[in-house]
């Protein structure tokens, strides 16, 4: 789970700094597949077949089943604009939140009738920072609401999310002393039981998916750099899942800036396994028409 950038989270919660990830326009001298035509003069790719870059032609999208997304507006200055091949690509994955993961007690859920626990709605590991989540009825979630207030840390301070968080500023309990604290399904509390809770205003849950996304298809991307409805090839999850490599840029997210890839996933079995992270990689984007 990458605590980076929920499907569902604007950026102006997740406040990114890091100016060396910045979008950066292909250009000309991205390199072209070994042994085909070179994605900045090609009228079209081939349509027989996915074929990986390395050993043929320019890889065919064909392999992927959606219809063809048109573009609905020009090309933003610095967005790719024609079949082009990305290097020094960095990809994550992500996925939707399992409650069975969190221990907090369950709680009333605004927006639902439902009660859920309390870990799992406002915690940074949860669907407030992920957006989505699977619940313990194997219902899907979302947050529909983000509310007033941004993030603190352990202590219950204000803080960054760029600088790692904890908790939403409220859904969440005040001891004797004025730290944070929540309370555990089984009994106790994470730091003294609570004297006082914070809400936290406006927030709101919903439940089914935030969006239709599909599992080892889709990917969020920069739409600075990659257009939404894009074709991806990723040679390295080609090699990795034996499948045609081909995603669709169906997600964004406030961290996933430039070149860089969330692949949508299925949960892991373990909250131990926080998914890959690849670097350096290259992949071929060919944009909506």
């Amino acid at each position: 789970m990458r605590r980076r950038a929920r499907p569902a989270l604007p950026a102006t919660l997740i406040l990114a700094t890091a100016a060396a990830m910045a979008p950066a326009p292909a250009s000309a001298a991205s390199p072209a597949p070994t042994g085909g035509v070179s994605p900045t003069t090609a009228t079209a790719p081939p349509t027989t077949g996915s074929v990986s870059p390395t050993t043929a032609a320019t890889p065919s999208p064909t392999a992927t089943r959606r219809r063809a997304i048109r573009r609905t507006s020009p090309p933003r200055p610095g967005q790719i604009s024609k079949p082009t091949w990305l290097t020094k690509v960095r990809i994550t994955e992500y996925f939707p939140a399992p409650e069975s993961w969190f221990v907090g007690r369950k709680v009333a859920t605004p927006g639902l009738g439902t009660r859920h626990r309390v870990d799992w709605l406002y915690s940074a590991r949860g669907l407030s920072m992920e957006g989505e989540g699977l619940g313990l009825d194997g219902r899907m979630y979302h947050i529909d609401g983000l509310g007033r207030g941004g993030w603190v840390d352990k202590r219950g301070t204000p803080w960054c999310v760029c600088a790692g968080v904890y908790w939403r500023a409220g859904g969440y309990w005040q001891n004797a002393l004025g730290q944070l604290t929540w309370p555990y399904e089984r009994g106790g509390w994470f730091r003294g039981a609570g004297v006082r809770f914070n809400a936290l205003p406006g927030v709101s849950f919903r439940a089914g998916a935030a969006k239709p996304l599909t599992f080892n298809e889709s990917v969020a991307v920069d739409p600075n750099l990659i257009p939404i409805g894009s074709k991806i090839y990723i040679p390295a999850y080609k090699r990795i899942s034996g499948g045609s490599g081909w995603y669709y840029a169906d997600d964004t997210g406030g961290a996933i800036i430039g070149r860089h890839l969330d692949v949508y996933r299925t949960p892991p079995s373990s909250q131990r396994d926080p998914g890959r992270t690849l670097t350096g990689e290259r992949i071929y984007v060919v944009p909506p028409k």
